[in-house]
Order: C-alpha cells, then structure tokens, then sequence
C-alpha cells in the first residue's frame, strides 16, 4: 500500500511537471512569440518539490541531486518576478 501511494507522488510530480511545457507552449501560441509565463515557474516548483520527495522515497541520490537544483532555479525566477513585479519593463522600452 505505501509503495503504491509513492508511485502516485511519484506520477502527480511527473504529471505537474510536464504540465509546465503545456503551459508555455499555449501562452506562446496566444502570443504568437515565445514566452514564459508565471505558472510554469509555479508548476515547476510544484512538480519538482513533488518528484524530490519522490527521489528521496526512493532513494536515488542522481535524482534527488537533479531535482534539488532545479528547486532553486525555480524558486529565484518566481523571486525575481515578485521582486520586479511594479517596476517597468526594460525591454518594452524603446
């Protein structure tokens, strides 16, 4: 039973983290330009965070080490947008 429960972390993380790439991949459509938007770096934490606790479970040092850095990049995007939240965008500027 809890190794079942384990794949089902284990399959949510997967499924939040890929989700990411459905989302990039609309927002640029709308857009017709290539974009980032906030809920990737949401999601991605989200999936991440989850797929750590997963790597952990299973022990496995190369995932746990993959996920764990890529918890901090996450983590200093969403930083950077709340810190820049209010202030303008230089690259809009002529």
């Amino acid at each position: 039973m809890q190794n079942m429960i384990w794949l089902v972390i284990g399959f949510t993380g997967q499924a939040l983290f890929s989700a990411r790439f459905l989302i990039q991949w609309w927002a640029s459509e709308r857009q017709k330009r290539s974009v980032i938007p906030v809920a990737f770096w949401f999601f991605s934490l989200a999936g991440g965070m989850t797929l750590l606790s997963y790597a952990i479970y299973r022990q496995d040092p190369v995932f746990i080490v993959g996920q764990a850095g890529g918890l901090f990049i996450y983590s200093r995007n969403l930083y950077f947008i709340y810190l820049n939240r209010n202030k303008p965008d230089r690259a809009a500027a002529p």
